[in-house]
């Protein structure tokens, strides 16, 4: 049920997809299918990992041709709860922008953020 407006507030316009918010941006797809378990983690942490200034990326192949996936993981040395929330919503926007093109679908890929580097660089860095 959706919360219910203060008796005093004035109606607020409702987002009807309207050409405001229809802009495209170029590389821009849908969120790929998550990891949800432990042993999914644990597996791409084995497999071949690529470091970057602000996060690394382990991949791994699952040898299906499923559609690919996708896991974040930020540990408490990134910082505070939020330090690592905003981390975490960082690498899923680099996820959500660079996988549809770049990614292979069979695959499974883990974005590790980095200690004072995800959460603090520009945002263009990262890519």
């Amino acid at each position: 049920m959706p919360p219910l407006p203060h008796p005093r507030a004035e109606p607020q316009p409702r987002d009807d997809g309207g050409a405001a918010f229809a802009v495209p941006l170029a590389g821009c797809g849908k969120m790929p299918v998550v990891i949800a378990n432990r042993a999914g983690f644990l597996a791409a942490a084995r497999a071949r990992r690529q470091g970057t200034p602000g996060f690394m990326l382990q991949a791994r192949d699952r040898g299906d041709d499923g559609p690919l996936r996708v896991g974040f993981t930020c540990s408490k040395k990134i910082g505070n709860a939020v330090a690592r929330n905003r981390a975490r919503r960082r690498l899923r926007e680099i996820a959500r922008l660079t996988l549809p093109q770049a990614g292979r679908a069979g695959m499974d890929y883990v974005f590790v953020g980095r200690r004072e580097a995800t959460a603090t660089l520009p945002f263009d860095q990262l890519l």
